[in-house]
Formats: C-alpha cells, sequence, structure tokens
C-alpha cells in the first residue's frame, strides 16, 4: 500500500462577488453573492514510502491547497485522501503524528524562548525518546550548523537561522512523510545548499517520505526523483525528475565565441531551426532543438560571418523547460 493515496481529489471555495460603491458595500453585507473558485479539480496520485517527490506549479496552481488536505488543514469537496491508512482531516491528531511540515514563513517555533526551549516542547508534545532526542539533537546540531543558535531566542534569529532551526524542529520527532512548502525562500545560497543536504541525508539513512513545493527549482533539481506538475488545480504530468527532463528538455543552448565578424549576425541572419538569443561583440547565444537540427549545421551557417574561436554547449534546465511549457510551446 502507498503511504499517501489521493483519489479525485477536488477542493473549491466560495468567493463573495463585491458590487462598487456604498451600495454595493451594503448588498454585500445583507445579501451576498458568491461564485465558486475550483482550486482542486479531480486529481489523482500515490506516494510510496521514501520518495521525494517536487510538487510545483505557478502561483494559483493549487500546490498549497492540496498540501493543507493532505496535513488535515482543509477538508475536501471531493474526492478522498489516505495518509498511512488516515483521512488527515478526520483523524488529524493521530495523522499530525506521522507527519512534518514547513509552510514557507509561519514558524512552529517559540518566538520568546531560546530555541532549546522549543526542541524540548516538540519532544514532549511527540513523546520522544530521552536516547532517539539526544541522537537527533547532536546529529542535526552538527549538520545544520545550530551550535551557536540554541540558546539565542527564536525572535533574535537571522531568517536563514531561523529557517534551519524550523528544518531540525520539523524532523526531530522522527516524522515518516515531512511537508515542505517554500523552506528555501528569501535564504542564500549557502544555507540553501545546506538544508538540500540535510533533507537528502535524513531521507537516506530514515527513508523519510518528502513532499516539497518551491518557486526555486534548484530545490527541485538537487533533492527530488519525481516531479509532480499541476496547472489551474490539474495535474499535467506526473513522473521521474530526467525523463521529464529528456521529454521535454529538447532545447539546447550554446554559446558560440566568435571574432572578426563582418557584420552583426541577427540582423542579418535567420538560422534554420535555431533562435538568435543573444549577440554581443564577440559572442552569440542561440537555442535550437537537437531534434531539429546540430551544432554542426549552425556553426556552418555562423562561419560564413567570422571566425568561431569555442562553443559551449548547455542543456535546458528544468527551470527553462517548465517557462516553455507555461507559456504553451509544450504540451504534457
Amino acid at each position: 500500500m502507498s503511504i499517501i493515496e489521493v483519489k479525485d481529489l477536488e477542493k473549491t471555495y466560495k468567493i463573495i462577488e463585491k458590487e462598487e460603491g456604498l451600495i454595493g458595500y451594503f448588498k454585500n453585507l445583507i445579501k451576498p453573492k458568491y461564485q465558486e473558485y475550483k482550486a482542486v479539480k479531480g486529481i489523482n496520485f500515490n506516494i510510496e514510502e521514501g520518495e521525494l517527490v517536487g510538487y510545483i506549479g505557478e502561483n494559483g496552481a493549487g500546490k498549497s491547497t492540496t498540501i493543507k488536505m493532505l496535513t488535515g488543514l482543509l477538508t475536501p469537496t471531493s474526492g478522498r485522501v489516505v495518509v498511512k491508512g488516515i483521512v488527515p482531516n478526520e483523524k488529524r491528531i493521530e495523522n499530525n503524528k506521522n507527519i512534518g511540515a514547513v509552510f514557507g514563513q509561519k514558524t512552529q517555533l517559540w518566538w520568546d524562548l531560546p530555541v532549546i526551549e522549543s526542541f524540548r516542547l516538540i519532544k514532549k508534545m511527540y513523546k520522544i525518546p530521552e536516547n532517539e532526542y539526544r541522537k537527533n539533537l547532536k546529529k542535526f546540531t552538527e549538520i545544520l550548523e545550530l551550535e551557536d543558535l540554541l540558546e539565542k531566542q527564536v525572535k533574535n534569529l537571522s531568517l536563514g537561522q531561523k529557517m534551519r532551526c524550523e528544518i531540525a524542529a520539523t524532523f526531530i520527532h522522527n516524522p515518516q512523510i515531512v511537508y515542505l512548502d517554500e523552506p528555501t525562500i528569501g535564504l542564500d545560497v549557502l544555507v540553501k545548499e545546506n538544508i538540500r543536504k540535510f533533507i537528502k541525508d535524513i531521507n537516506k539513512e530514515k527513508k523519510t517520505t518528502v513532499i516539497l513545493t518551491t518557486h526555486d527549482l534548484k530545490d527541485i533539481e538537487d533533492v527530488c526523483d519525481r516531479i509532480i506538475l499541476l496547472d489551474k488545480g490539474q495535474i499535467i504530468y506526473d513522473g521521474e525528475k530526467q525523463k521529464f527532463k529528456d521529454t521535454y528538455g529538447e532545447n539546447t543552448i550554446a554559446e558560440i565565441i566568435i571574432k572578426e565578424k563582418s557584420m552583426n549576425i541577427s540582423e542579418n541572419l535567420k538560422i534554420d531551426n535555431a533562435e538568435i538569443l543573444e549577440e554581443r561583440e564577440d559572442k552569440l547565444k542561440i537555442k535550437f532543438s537537437h531534434k531539429e537540427t546540430t551544432i554542426m549545421r549552425i556553426i556552418e551557417q555562423i562561419s560564413k560571418y567570422g571566425n568561431i574561436e569555442d562553443i559551449h554547449m548547455k542543456e535546458a534546465e528544468l527551470e527553462d523547460i517548465l517557462k516553455e511549457i507555461y507559456k504553451g510551446v509544450h504540451k504534457c
């Protein structure tokens, strides 16, 4: 049995149709009119124990709404969610024992207390055995570099320091499933790398299932093996990250160093099956589909206008592919 099962899941909100002006205000107050907005539209997926899943999509795609239904914070309008044999909104306390969650900038740490006191309170709440608590605290302190933060009040921590403590607090009771909603938002590069490494290490050691939603696609690149891509409340791709890149990442970017140009190439040459993205004095950046042409054919056309000295090739990254999908270039 899958650790998470989602079947025909839907969530509909009622939104007041507001009318302008004073008369409109009183109409809304006395007899409001509602329109329905369907945030999640009949989605289906199963997640197995130990999977690292990137749950991604644009703003308003339905990501956070889904996560809130998985955690029991929201009740589905229709459909079914089962997490470790539990329906989350029906047995929230029982479900919470199995999960951990980080929701962006919302904290689970006590603002006026030192970090270590928050950890001790979490220990009591989840009834973590003393030896297990000490073992996790020692390990998390080393990996996330928390040594100098444990005695500080949460309110005195920087954003990066607080998020490292939030991540430790989320994993310290050994949850079997962890939901991470924008865990690296606003953090610097080094802190992000540290958190990504921590997630992968814990997953490898304890087979913790992680569902990650983020707009920082480097998180998905570095951490996840599977992608579920949402668009307007519907799943448009569910599968392996590498297969997704192989299927939809057909475009390659080539940077060509060219000397002694005879003219501006982008203004005078239309390259077959390719697009010039940028032209500088001695550099061309070109996008092309490797299904339609080759770099040798492109070089053959460009070499008529100058001396090519070097070529640097870059395969499409996840962020580039998603941009193309959302622009409607590809359809999953």
